[in-house]
């Protein structure tokens, strides 16, 4: 899944790199900045992060959360 934040200054893919599948953290979070090298926040191009499956589900959860309190009693 790719999501682009940031008005397209930086694209979250989030996947499952199946060659490090005998690896507990096999989940990757990878971050690309195609913006102006002072408006980065990694200071890279390319920044990977990788994830056990608690990790990322715990990630998850926490994203879920602050989203369904940012929406209030009324939801989306």
């Amino acid at each position: 899944m790719r999501i682009e934040l940031l008005d397209g200054c930086l694209t979250v893919s989030v996947y499952f790199e199946r060659q490090d599948s005998e690896f507990a953290d096999n989940i990757c979070l990878s971050f690309l900045e195609p913006c102006a090298e002072d408006e980065k926040i990694f200071k890279a191009d390319e920044t990977n992060l990788f994830l056990s499956v608690k990790e990322a589900r715990t990630l998850a959860r926490a994203l879920l959360l602050a989203a369904d309190e940012s929406a209030g009693p009324e939801g989306d």
